[in-house]
């Protein structure tokens, strides 16, 4: 049977498929568009079964804030240049534009709302696509900043200052990877499991317990300020910690939250 250009070229408009998959979906639909198109919609829902194992560390992560509330996402893929692409940079935006509108709080719900657009662009890309995590902060003075869609920072302090200043922390943030808020935010197991780590690695070389002790206590120092948001040294003047630059300001930092793409979580 022969296909007619314009309808594989009609069928393409309408799923943004490749022109081999419209010609195979037109042959084994005798030419009918809409069954074509069923045809191209169970054949791309088999594909995201093929490709949902296959490693996703590419991607955007996107932000956006509305009426008192934050909202993060991270979406991903295979390759940077799907990353790049600009139909799957159009699709984290719809992704987080349904979590704005609906205010989803379930991981799987988004996935679901979201999942036809991105079984298309599985078949289209023909590579795994995932909605990986996303993240709502709710405050009053909510501040976001996105390094070149791989890293994302949502901020909530307790008062309205200049969004320069705002905006400097959560570069910080996003430069300098803390943890936690304050020291007493640590759990006691990871402080438990820090210094045990360095007690071995100290114990290795032959020193004294006392010689030991002082030299651990100087390693669970650097490492809880290099954790800890508040103890970090400030990166827009590294001679104050971010402490002292917030006191002076008379800033509070109520929460923040930091996505890294491809980051474990």
């Amino acid at each position: 049977m022969n296909i007619n250009c314009n309808l594989i070229k009609k069928l393409r408009l309408k799923t943004g498929s490749g022109i081999m998959d419209c010609k195979k979906a037109l042959l084994h639909s005798s030419g009918n568009l809409e069954k074509a198109i069923v045809y191209l919609r169970k054949n791309g829902i088999l594909k995201a079964e093929k490709k949902s194992l296959n490693v996703a560390l590419h991607g955007v992560i996107l932000s956006k804030i509305k009426n008192n509330f934050g909202y993060l996402i991270e979406v991903n893929c295979e390759t940077d240049f799907v990353a790049q692409h600009e139909e799957f940079i159009y699709f984290a935006k719809e992704v987080l534009k349904q979590l704005c509108i609906q205010n989803i709080k379930d991981i799987n719900h988004l996935r679901h709302v979201c999942n036809n657009k991105r079984i298309d662009l599985i078949s289209k890309f023909n590579e795994n696509i995932i909605i990986r995590r996303y993240y709502i902060l709710q405050g009053c003075f909510i501040t976001s900043y996105i390094h070149g869609f791989r890293i994302g920072v949502l901020l909530d302090t307790q008062c309205s200052q200049n969004s320069t200043l705002m905006k400097q922390i959560a570069m910080h943030i996003a430069a300098s990877k803390p943890d936690f808020l304050h020291s007493d935010d640590i759990p006691i197991s990871v402080i438990k499991n820090e210094r045990q780590i360095q007690l071995d690695i100290v114990k290795q070389s032959g020193k004294s317990d006392l010689i030991s002790k002082k030299i651990v206590d100087g390693k669970m120092k650097k490492f809880i300020n290099n954790v800890v948001l508040y103890e970090q040294n400030f990166i827009i003047d590294p001679n104050k910690k971010m402490k002292d630059f917030l006191l002076e300001n008379n800033i509070k930092i109520l929460k923040f939250i930091r996505f890294e793409l491809g980051e474990i979580i």
